[in-house]
């Protein structure tokens, strides 16, 4: 199969959340220092894993789309310099769902492929998002998703797929399911790009109606994947069989990693 001409490469990290489920914490989520570097004396905030997997990865250039009043990012990673990265940051206006803060890039991708990571997340292995893009070079698929082995079905999103790794169905965080692999890291072509901001332009006055009425509606990515399927797209896969996928999202899932030191372990290598 002929590969696909070699675009730029934009990373896209969605860091708008107000971290209500971990309540009382003295910095942004996307800050919080766990884990050491190989020096053992200095610490590693919980995003540097992500931006250190895309510097892995040769992507130069990120954008960090943030809420107003999560300053504390931009001053502590300023343009990049510190890990070899260059970073922009845009503010989300619309607090609909991941699917609204990532259009707000949308004006500066043109026609780049993106990779999205999220910033509360630690995954292995360190070279996924090389491993996803040489499978999205390859694949006719516009979309790549990083499949990992869930726990915890109920906070995620499941993926359904045949024996050739194609995707047919996302189920978004299922009370019952036979599915054991969740999505958590993704890489796609300017097509979806384009599909995902005309569908959330198209969607925005039934969400604005519904917040009318006082009900909360929120937009997952896996809403937009699942549309951009029925609309006849190609999603591909890569199975992280032995690869691990952790959310610092919640006081348990947070605890759980302080408490067995596994960040320190992922974050080194080891």
């Amino acid at each position: 199969m002929k590969s696909k001409p070699l675009k730029q490469i934009i990373g896209l990290i969605p860091a708008a959340g107000h971290a209500s489920r971990l309540s009382g914490l003295p910095c942004s989520k996307e800050l919080y220092p766990i884990g050491y570097d190989e020096s053992g004396f200095r610490p590693r905030v919980i995003s540097n894993h992500l931006l250190e997997g895309l510097r892995i990865a040769n992507i130069q250039r990120a954008y960090i789309i943030l809420r107003k009043g999560k300053w504390d990012i931009p001053a502590y990673y300023g343009d990049g310099k510190i890990l070899d990265i260059h970073l922009g940051y845009l503010l989300m206006d619309l607090p609909y769902g991941v699917p609204y803060t990532l259009d707000q890039a949308y004006p500066f991708l043109g026609e780049a492929t993106v990779a999205l990571g999220f910033p509360d997340i630690i995954f292995k292995p360190k070279d996924a998002f090389s491993k996803l893009l040489s499978k999205h070079s390859e694949s006719s698929a516009d979309i790549v998703l990083g499949l990992f082995h869930t726990p915890n079905p109920h906070k995620a999103d499941m993926v359904k797929f045949d024996k050739n790794g194609r995707v047919y169905s996302i189920q978004i965080k299922p009370s019952e399911t036979d599915l054991e692999y969740s999505w958590g890291i993704a890489v796609w072509s300017h097509v979806f790009t384009e599909f995902m901001h005309k569908y959330v332009v198209s969607n925005r006055k039934i969400i604005e109606d519904i917040a009318s009425k006082g009900i909360h509606k929120e937009l997952f990515v896996g809403d937009v994947i699942q549309a951009a399927i029925d609309n006849g797209m190609e999603v591909d896969t890569v199975i992280f069989e032995d690869g691990n996928y952790i959310d610092i999202g919640t006081p348990e899932d947070l605890m759980k990693v302080i408490q067995t030191n596994i960040t320190s372990k992922m974050m080194v290598g080891e």
